[in-house]
């Protein structure tokens, strides 16, 4: 009996276990099936806060240009991965070119490509390099180019002349940008001599002369410069304007060789002052360059001369006018995107017509040289038995003279006809020649009936002066400010010389160099 009563309650032992372990797997069965509804709820609500979110974002979006209707983009990724490239085709098919969304991603790469090209250029890539600029809408992206162009020619200085070559080339297409890039140096160069910021002042010092080497910069600033510095000669002071004349001595010596040597005659009166034995063997050295006509230094490097000077535009700024102007390095929204963009495209294919035209001319001539080298190597024995013939009786040099005899007598006024030859032949010059001028003073002082045949010719060209070339220009005004000042003509001819408001520039920059010339004429005489 008891043996009976003791399997009894093992059965019963066992059951309850049994009914336990079934509600336990039962409770955790439950568990998980809760648990997954509940993260099922949780990411149907954080899909609904996210979809409520983005449509708050394209409201404001909408409302900051109520003008224009943004469309959401949408995620076509589908949780697979899409190239880049691909994925940035689909969204410019897609997407709408007014929104702000569309110009914001053009913006951001625009920029990353004009910082990457600027970074690439050297002086064997700069020609690929303007290609793939001129791609770029620089015109939109113009304080963006400024800005790279400045921060790369600051942090390496044998840069300075590759990032002024890129000036040069872009400045006569886009004068816009050439003027930004040469007031913000200005200025910075202003803000730098106020602080006593030696090595940056060098930087800029050196990358406003190469841009007057390029033409970019009138070299009038050059002159401003050394007077400053040469001012209050400190011995930081007179290094940094001996490091600037030696970049830019080159080019003064051809343009103003009276302003470099009252420049020198200012070195060479600092020997009383107080200054250190370095900074005097470096005016000494200075000299020594000078004397070697500064071939050390070149004012272009060898393959940086790129720019034709018929075409090069020169920036009239000084350390007066100059005012800082901000650089246009934020985003902006523009809502005639696309009117700009078409005119940019105009622009662009200007561009790449010409230089295509370029090459068409440079690839022609090269195949005539190389006709004309394989005649030259079947012709060379021939050539080497002849016999260099120089004529000593000057037959053309007769033949040109009495050309020129013929032309004069041709005309009705022989006298106007002859002033107008003289100054024409002095503007083709590539450099004002004193010849000319005393030439035209000899004239006036031995028949004095050619005096207002001269001011006569100086009234026609003030009138057509904006129709000349900058190398013209400054010829003729410095041929006439030499007549001036040496009383050949009178000075009621400036009577015609009316600056107003609405004066044309070109006006404006003939009487400057008038004046400048005149006031050089006053400096040689102070001397």
């Amino acid at each position: 009996m008891k043996f009976f009563l003791s399997v009894y309650s093992q059965i019963n032992n066992n059951s309850s276990d049994t009914k336990k372990k079934c509600s336990n797997q039962n409770l955790l069965v439950f568990q998980i099936h809760h648990r997954n509804q509940m993260m099922m709820k949780m990411n149907n609500k954080r899909n609904k806060d996210d979809a409520k979110k983005s449509e708050v974002r394209l409201n404001t979006t909408s409302n900051s240009s109520p003008t224009q209707t943004t469309s959401p983009v949408p995620s076509r990724t589908g949780g697979l991965y899409i190239p880049p490239a691909t994925l940035r085709l689909l969204d410019t098919s897609s997407v709408d070119k007014s929104s702000v969304e569309y110009q914001r991603t053009q913006w951001d790469a625009l920029e990353r490509n004009i910082n990457l090209l600027v970074d690439q250029a050297n002086e064997s890539n700069i020609c690929p390099i303007i290609n793939e600029l001129f791609k770029q809408n620089i015109v939109r992206g113009c304080g963006l180019f400024v800005r790279s162009i400045i921060r790369a020619q600051s942090t390496t200085l044998v840069r300075a002349s590759v990032c002024a070559a890129l000036v040069s080339i872009i400045n006569p297409w886009i004068e816009i940008i050439g003027e930004l890039i040469v007031k913000q140096v200005i200025s910075s160069f202003r803000r730098q001599y106020k602080s006593n910021d030696k090595t940056k002042c060098l930087s800029t010092t050196k990358f406003i002369a190469h841009l007057v080497n390029q033409n970019v910069l009138h070299e009038i600033i050059t002159l401003e410069i050394l007077i400053l510095l040469l001012g209050s000669p400190s011995d930081d002071n007179v290094e940094l304007a001996i490091e600037f004349v030696k970049e830019c001595g080159q080019k003064l010596c051809e343009v103003s060789p009276r302003g470099l040597n009252s420049i020198f005659s200012k070195l060479e009166n600092l020997h009383n002052k107080p200054l250190k034995k370095c900074t005097r063997d470096m005016i000494e050295d200075l000299v020594a360059v000078r004397e070697g006509q500064f071939k050390e230094n070149p004012a272009v490097p060898r393959g940086l001369d790129l720019v034709h000077k018929n075409i090069q535009y020169t920036h009239m700024i000084t350390l007066d006018t100059c005012e800082p102007q901000p650089i246009l390095d934020l985003f902006t929204y523009d809502e005639k995107y696309e009117e700009h963009e078409e005119q940019y495209n105009v622009i662009r294919a200007m561009f790449f017509r010409k230089s295509s035209d370029d090459e068409d001319k440079s690839n022609f001539s090269i195949s005539n040289d190389k006709g004309d080298g394989n005649k030259d190597n079947v012709d060379d024995e021939k050539k080497e038995k002849q016999e260099t013939i120089i004529d000593d009786r000057e037959t053309n040099l007769l033949i040109l003279r009495r050309a020129m005899c013929l032309e004069i007598e041709s005309s009705v006024d022989h006298e106007m006809k002859l002033c107008q030859v003289i100054v024409n032949i002095c503007a083709e010059q590539q450099t004002y020649e004193d010849f000319f001028g005393l030439l035209g003073q000899r004239i006036c002082t031995l028949k004095k009936e050619y005096v207002k045949y001269f001011e006569k010719v100086f009234q026609d060209q003030y009138e057509i002066v904006h129709g000349l070339e900058n190398v013209k220009l400054r010829n003729v005004a410095k041929f006439f400010a030499h007549l001036l000042f040496t009383k050949s003509i009178s000075w009621d001819v400036l009577n015609c010389c009316n600056l107003t408001k609405d004066t044309k520039l070109s006006e404006c920059i003939y009487f400057k160099y008038l004046l400048l010339e005149i006031v050089e004429f006053l400096d040689k005489l102070s001397f």
